[in-house]
């Protein structure tokens, strides 16, 4: 299959920053694609222009009925760094495609800052919430950050210094490797640009002071972490429940009956690659997890309200693993949910009750898989001594989808 759909990613100096051979692609493009700020910096070399006015899934669409041409798309530094490149190889073959990248904004902001790439973070809040950064606010951790636009470096500073982060520098690039290049730096808590261009890349260099609130990303995330009732997995219980539900890259989990929301979002933190989603009955506690996640730094994880048993009759994905801890004891919820499971899939369901109990054995003596009962006290004031105090046992099922 001959290539139609080349991706070419341009920097601020435009063309002029480009080899003679890359130029060439352009003047010959048939169709030009880009935003109105890429689009600028082209010459009008006759070519039919297109940008993402319509916004990306319609201008796809669009460029679909151009396969029989040389379509040339325009994109910011590397197409494939959180750039327009990822989400076109979504829709179209590698085959059909060259793409050629062109120095990162990371890239660059690193050769400012003298940082290793291979020892910093990468991050985008660029259309997606800046919540994100929580997940990763911890004492000594650099960060690069592909900004939604010049307020964003305020609305960090001001999280930062919310979050006990004050002490944190910020250094802003405007317009990086253009003549309008421009860098601000500032700790957060002595910020005051209130907008910057909005062309920027951030490089952050976390520093905490004694208020400061950070979390670990290992499971078992202690209870205050998050919002909740009192009905909530406990930590050394959840810490058991991830183990067996085993993230892995790019996999995708079910937390039925939700709660606060914990076991998915720490299945979340586990990896940027993993997704989930929590089916929540109660209006309430979906408002609940949905700030639970935003405020550890996983808003991408998606909530259901409503009935399970109709919501996850619907779906058309199979989830790669699926925690139940809440409707244990309601044996056709359970059936839905294991037959849903994708094959070599793992189910995880937890229960205190009698009840809970009596449907977890059925569904072990039916499906398979093993049963273990956990067992936890923790140690508490009694007068002037200590004792264990023992919680309710748990009774934790996992089986796997052969």
């Amino acid at each position: 299959m001959k290539p139609w759909l080349t991706v070419i990613g341009i920097g601020e100096e435009g063309l002029n920053g480009l080899p003679t051979p890359m130029v060439e692609l352009i003047k010959k493009a048939d169709v030009l694609v880009g935003g109105e700020r890429h689009l600028a910096k082209v010459p009008d070399y006759g070519a039919r222009r297109m940008n993402w006015g319509k916004g990306f899934s319609q201008a796809i669409e669009d460029l679909k009925a151009h396969k029989d041409k040389n379509v040339v798309v325009l994109a910011s530094g590397d197409p494939m760094n959180f750039g327009v490149g990822s989400t076109l190889r979504k829709r179209f073959l590698a085959e059909e495609m060259t793409i050629i990248p062109a120095p990162s904004a990371f890239s660059l902001t690193a050769s400012r800052m003298g940082w290793s790439l291979p020892d910093v973070q990468h991050i985008t809040v660029h259309g997606r919430s800046l919540d994100v950064v929580n997940l990763y606010l911890v004492p000594g951790i650099k960060l690069l950050i592909l900004s939604r636009d010049g307020t964003t470096p305020a609305a960090l500073a001001e999280r930062l210094c919310l979050r006990g982060f004050g002490k944190s520098r910020i250094d802003v690039f405007e317009h990086l490797g253009g003549a309008l290049e421009n860098h601000i730096t500032a700790k957060a808590e002595d910020w005051t640009a209130t907008r910057t261009a909005d062309l920027n890349t951030i490089a952050l260099e976390c520093a905490h002071g004694s208020d400061a609130l950070f979390w670990s990303r290992v499971p078992g995330l202690p209870e205050n972490a998050f919002e909740h009732d009192g009905k909530i997995t406990k930590r050394e219980v959840r810490a058991a429940t991830l183990a067996l539900l085993s993230p892995m890259p790019g996999q995708n989990l079910w937390d039925v009956g939700a709660g606060s929301g914990a076991v998915g979002i720490e299945w979340l933190r586990s990896d940027v690659s993993v997704n989930a989603t929590a089916f929540e009955i109660e209006a309430d506690k979906c408002q609940v997890i949905a700030r639970n996640a935003a405020n550890l730094g996983v808003p991408r994880l998606k909530v259901i309200e409503g009935d399970a048993h109709q919501h996850i009759d619907k779906a058309e994905n199979a989830p790669d693993a699926i925690f139940v801890g809440g409707g244990v004891s309601d044996r056709v919820l359970m059936k839905a949910c294991w037959d849903k499971l994708a094959r070599g899939g793992r189910l995880v369901a937890n229960g205190v009750t009698v009840e809970a109990h009596a449907a977890l054995i059925d569904f072990q003596n039916t499906y398979g898989g093993e049963l273990t009962r956990i067992s936890v006290a923790r140690s508490g004031a009694v007068g002037s001594m200590t004792a264990l105090r023992p919680m309710m046992d748990v009774l934790q099922v996992k089986a796997e989808k052969k």
